[in-house]
């Protein structure tokens, strides 16, 4: 029996996702001002976590966001086609030309090797998704008409403008309304908070969805940025990753809310920007718990290592497994989500479970 009441009627979706899907622009081992050609990938915090459950997971996922009617539009409606999650509910805007009103959010990614770190470089403003706003999606078709399991979304999306945490506020209450499970990663962007009202109101923001919320994620630094819960013993360069410190501060995460019922955070300590130390942990149920850490965790290309130990996690939880069982589906698919380059997983279940159990990277024939 897992920790959550999970939905058990009839649901066209495990897990609805709410955020935007940007274009994501690679320059692969180069870096982006010295670059002539660039691979696109599609990505987003949110939309990532859907796109693992359905491609590793096998589980039904849909996104909701807004994306221009225009072929730079379609490119990315292109993209997300391959990865299997559902376009039902993508709001089309129209396009005036040259994007003044609505256009496709753009993310410039370098990977970082060695002592050079990876380096994001957003291009998003004026996107379709950061235009949404209060009365633009049916929630309650959504929920309950169509049906969902569960819905994630988190605090990128509802960085991008004065609406969208309105947009995650009318979604969140819905989804409870109806009895979906709630998931929010914290997800804290200097860059995208720093006009709209700085850190200040992202934890006013925060606070206020977080009483929505069943599964509160975010890493080491998301807590007390987003939330202003403050980890003992953690220095600026995060050199001093202790769990049990992270420990104590979810379990004040949980009694401030007591609504939440799994907190999980992932553990990284650069030591380089391919080399990692990786893990994670959980309080739930009275109880912490620790996954499975990996020192020395070798990283291809480390952004969405945390979106894919998000959709393990949920993964986990929307089959009944336990949160230990559930912690180390969410740190073995974010170790291999960042052993290939862009955003998203390419990994497979058995892959997953694979790593889980302690297999080696032998070559297998």
């Amino acid at each position: 029996m897992g920790v959550l009441n999970i939905r058990t009627d009839r649901c066209r979706y495990d897990l609805v996702a709410l955020g935007e899907v940007m274009l994501r622009l690679d320059p692969g081992d180069g870096r982006i001002h010295t670059s002539r050609t660039f691979q696109v990938w599609e990505g987003g915090g949110e939309y990532n976590v859907a796109r693992g459950l359905k491609r590793c997971f096998g589980k039904n996922t849909a996104i909701v966001t807004a994306i221009p009617d225009c072929p730079v539009g379609r490119l990315l409606e292109d993209l997300i086609y391959q990865g299997g999650v559902s376009m039902q509910y993508v709001r089309w805007t129209p396009y005036d030309g040259i994007g003044r009103s609505a256009r496709v959010g753009l993310n410039f990614t370098e990977r970082g090797f060695g002592v050079r770190a990876a380096i994001g470089c957003s291009d998003r403003a004026y996107s379709a998704a950061s235009q949404l706003k209060k009365g633009d999606v049916d929630w309650d078709a959504i929920f309950g008409g169509d049906g969902a399991r569960w819905l994630h979304t988190g605090g990128i999306f509802a960085a991008l403008s004065a609406t969208t945490p309105e947009v995650v506020l009318e979604a969140v209450a819905a989804a409870k309304r109806h009895g979906a499970m709630v998931s929010y990663d914290l997800n804290y962007r200097p860059s995208l908070w720093q006009f709209n009202g700085g850190q200040e109101k992202a934890r006013q923001v925060n606070r206020a969805l977080a009483p929505y919320v069943d599964v509160m994620i975010g890493n080491e630094e998301d807590f007390s940025a987003a939330l202003g819960f403050e980890v003992e013993g953690l220095d600026a360069n995060l050199s001093s990753l202790d769990p049990a410190n992270f420990q104590k501060m979810m379990r004040e995460v949980v009694r401030t809310f007591p609504n939440i019922k799994v907190v999980a955070t992932t553990l990284r300590q650069a030591k380089t920007a391919s080399v990692n130390d990786w893990g994670a942990v959980a309080f739930a149920d009275g109880q912490c718990h620790e996954a499975t850490f990996r020192p020395n965790l070798e990283i291809f290309d480390r952004v969405g290592g945390g979106d894919s130990f998000a959709s393990g996690l949920v993964y986990g939880l929307l089959e009944g497994k336990t949160v230990l069982e559930s912690l180390n589906y969410g740190v073995a698919h974010g170790a291999l989500a960042m052993t290939t380059p862009g955003d998203t997983s390419t990994a497979s279940l058995r892959e997953v479970e694979r790593v889980m159990k302690g297999g080696t990277a032998r070559v297998q024939r």
